[in-house]
């Protein structure tokens, strides 16, 4: 007899898009097609939450839902609001796409997007990603970190704010920079080698992953960074922030 696929539901809300997907929960994969919608500006509680309800019902899904925030999160509550409209502050989040999706409070996992992201990593990705200290950080409208120590997440780090020559870190090596500022990639990588320089020496990982949406074309960077700390390539790029929230929603772990 075959065994039934375990499915899951996730949402990964960002700067720039809202993406969901059904997926396979013992692959770390999507099943079908993956659905975005621009995010809405200005991206409110409310008018996200309205774009994450056409998404679950687009995609016909009736289980729990796993959400991903570009905030830290705590206890289904938005304290901190990156890329997204700052009525985010203070938003029980949690509440919130339960009355909207029409499900339990219980049915709902929110999650700092970076976190999801990296929670898929570890258990989907290269095993030695288990071991040790592992920093993910992913690229893209702004930039997003986790870190696990031996696999174990520490929930809501906010590395990508981390002050660096006087600006913001995200401000000067997101990935948006690079193209709204024109950079050829060996002069985003110069601030990207610059940003990890800084991040190792204050928390000496053993291993960095970098994702977002440009890790599709990690070749044209990656190589250049050259730091002490080993990096790889997220395997599930950028849809491993839908998988890690439908993990989440299937677990029903909470932040």
């Amino acid at each position: 007899m075959v065994e039934a696929t375990r499915r899951g539901f996730g949402i990964d809300i960002g700067g720039s898009g809202i993406k969901g997907a059904l997926v396979d929960l013992d692959k770390g994969q999507l099943i079908g097609d993956r659905i975005r919608i621009e995010t809405p500006k200005p991206s409110t509680p409310s008018a996200v939450a309205d774009v994450v309800h056409d998404i679950v019902t687009q995609a016909g899904w009736d289980g729990p839902v796993g959400v991903t925030l570009p905030a830290v999160v705590k206890k289904g509550v938005a304290h901190t609001a990156a890329n997204i409209d700052k009525q985010w502050i203070g938003t029980d989040a949690d509440a919130l796409f339960a009355k909207r999706l029409g499900r339990s409070v219980d049915q709902i996992a929110m999650l700092n997007d970076a976190d999801a992201a990296g929670m898929a990593e570890i258990r989907f990705g290269d095993p030695v990603a288990r071991k040790g200290v592992t920093a993910l950080l992913t690229f893209g409208t702004g930039i997003g970190s986790a870190v696990f120590q031996d696999g174990k997440l520490v929930p809501n780090t906010e590395f990508g704010h981390l002050e660096i020559d006087g600006h913001d870190a995200e401000k000067r090596a997101a990935a948006s920079v690079k193209d709204n500022e024109g950079l050829s990639y060996p002069e985003w990588a110069k601030r990207v080698h610059r940003y990890l320089t800084v991040l190792e020496n204050l928390i000496w990982p053993d291993l960095f992953i970098v994702g977002g949406g440009v890790s599709k074309k990690s070749e044209k960077w990656v190589p250049l960074l050259d730091i002490r700390t080993p990096v790889l390539v997220a395997s599930l790029q950028n849809n491993a922030g839908i998988v890690g929230a439908a993990a989440a929603a299937a677990e029903g772990i909470q932040h």
